[in-house]
């Protein structure tokens, strides 16, 4: 059986940093994990190959090698979806897809022959078995959730690794609160599910041996949802294992605001060389958290636990939403406010969306407010359904917010805010490498000169040769983010729609 596996084309995005990776020479910012765990899991003996859209193009001849063509995507991927799959059966090949976006949106994906739908450890065996009997159905599902202490290593060899500014590994699944707009306990549910520390310190060692040496992201969606596990097992077997390897990776996940709360389980990860984690705070405003159900935010200072986390050395970056029911005119305001006086530099805030099957798009169905599908870009401008402010009222707010933390006066103040409270603890010994040495270079040649930021940038530089020196690599780094999130949202407002169905 020859299988060729397909990763969809990403738009241009918050998270893509499609105008910042040219500065450190890397096509894309991380490899499709899912995909290449999903190759694991398939037969040794098959033949198969993996291209990925946001590093090459696909040729005919690929498709045509190919007995079926696999697609794994999430929401945002969507329109280059489509258009694969229709080119696949042009051709006359067979499309098995799965992963997030299928999972969700079944039914808008008829023309597909074969839709492995859930989590792959149990559906797609079931599809493999049917393969070899030459009886495979058309769609496989599973109410069940999968052991994931039995989930492969990714199949690293079908990639070049040097294409990508960050590997993955993965630690658990599923979140233990319940947020009305989130579809992540929906999709993995709310009972978080964790690797042993053999799974994971195989995944690191995977990556060691073909040679990495930089970032590292756990994709986990809320890493600290089992906390007793990972400050007894898996965060005291990491930092023995960087330790002997001298700290050849540095860190970054995705965890709730409550980490700030547990002094013990933050120094751990620092120490066992996280450095970045993303925080979804969403607002500052607690009628709107109590409303979404995201009520461990509101047990304490939104801002206090950010400094908290910056003065022990974590790095936070953050997600923001505007368009609660509950939000008033003088919300966004509020939330420019919070954010440049918080000094969070990576901030994405974007309109409220209501995924499919979530508690908050069950609600909005039942008011008749749904109106279309969620884009899976919260920074498009786009919303999905009727929000009770007015619709000019929402935007014109939401593009005052972006002009107030993204201009570059108010960007760059903020990332000093940011050096000013961060403490750099990280080990990591990749900041030598040819990727950061020639970031280094390409910002000062295309930051330096550049018309509307040069003069900040400079003033950042200098202000950081003085003050913190040794931190002149993550004002860089921040410069070089700058440069994307400022041409990312002036991209998007360009083509942002004049009424809420469009």
């Amino acid at each position: 059986m020859k299988v060729l596996l397909l990763y969809p084309q990403y738009p241009d995005t918050f998270w893509s940093f499609r105008h910042a990776l040219p500065f450190i020479g890397k096509k894309a910012s991380l490899p499709p994990m899912g995909l290449l765990t999903v190759a694991a899991m398939l037969p040794q003996q098959w033949e198969l190959k993996l291209v990925d859209l946001n590093i090459s193009s696909l040729k005919e001849e690929d498709i045509l090698w190919a007995d079926y063509v696999f697609i794994s995507a999430m929401t945002v991927q969507k329109a280059s979806v489509k258009k694969l799959i229709a080119r696949c059966h042009q051709l006359g090949r067979k499309v098995v897809a799965g992963g997030p976006l299928f999972t969700a949106e079944s039914d808008e994906f008829s023309e597909v022959d074969h839709l492995v739908l859930n989590e792959a450890e149990i559906t797609l065996q079931q599809f493999i078995q049917d393969v070899e009997l030459g009886q495979p159905k058309p769609v496989y599902r599973s109410a069940e959730w999968a052991d994931i202490t039995a989930t492969p290593v990714p199949l690293w060899d079908l990639i070049d690794i040097k294409n990508y500014a960050s590997m993955c590994v993965q630690y658990s699944r599923g979140c233990p609160f319940d947020c009305e707009f989130c579809d992540i306990t929906v999709l993995y549910g709310r009972k978080p599910r964790t690797k042993s520390v053999e799974n994971v310190l195989a995944e690191l060692d995977a990556l060691y041996q073909r040679g990495w040496r930089s970032t590292v992201f756990f994709v986990d969606d809320n890493f600290i949802g089992n906390k007793k596990r990972l400050k007894r097992e898996l965060l005291p077997a990491i930092i023995d294992w960087m330790k002997k390897r001298r700290h050849p990776f540095g860190f970054l996940t995705q965890a709730s605001i409550n980490l700030a709360e547990d002094d013990e389980l933050m120094q751990l990860m620092v120490k066992a060389g996280f450095d970045t984690v993303f925080v979804g705070i969403e607002t500052p405003e607690e009628e709107s958290l109590i409303e979404c159900g995201k009520l461990h935010n509101t047990r304490s200072s939104l801002i206090g636990n950010v400094q908290k986390l910056h003065s022990v050395g974590l790095q936070v970056q953050a997600g923001f939403i505007v368009g609660f029911d509950s939000d008033k005119t003088d919300t966004f305001s509020r939330m420019s406010r919070f954010i440049n006086e918080s000094g969070i530099v990576a901030s994405m805030v974007g309109l409220l969306n209501a995924p499919r099957d979530t508690k908050l798009y069950k609600r909005l169905l039942k008011e008749n407010r749904i109106i279309k599908q969620i884009t899976g870009d919260n920074t498009d401008y786009s919303i999905n359904f009727l929000p009770k402010m007015d619709y000019k009222i929402l935007i014109e707010g939401y593009k005052n917010i972006i002009r107030d933390i993204y201009g570059p006066e108010a960007y760059y103040n903020r990332v000093r805010t940011f050096l000013r409270n961060y403490r750099m603890a990280n080990k990591f010994n990749g900041l030598f490498s040819k990727a950061y040495i020639r970031g280094f270079f390409m910002s000062f040649y295309k930051l330096g000169v550049k018309r509307g930021v040069r003069r900040y940038f400079w003033k950042l530089m200098v202000w950081t040769l003085i003050r913190k020196p040794r931190m002149i690599p993550q004002a860089v780094t921040m410069a070089i983010y700058g440069a994307h999130f400022m041409r990312h949202f002036e991209t998007a407002l360009e083509h942002y729609p004049n009424n809420p169905r469009s």
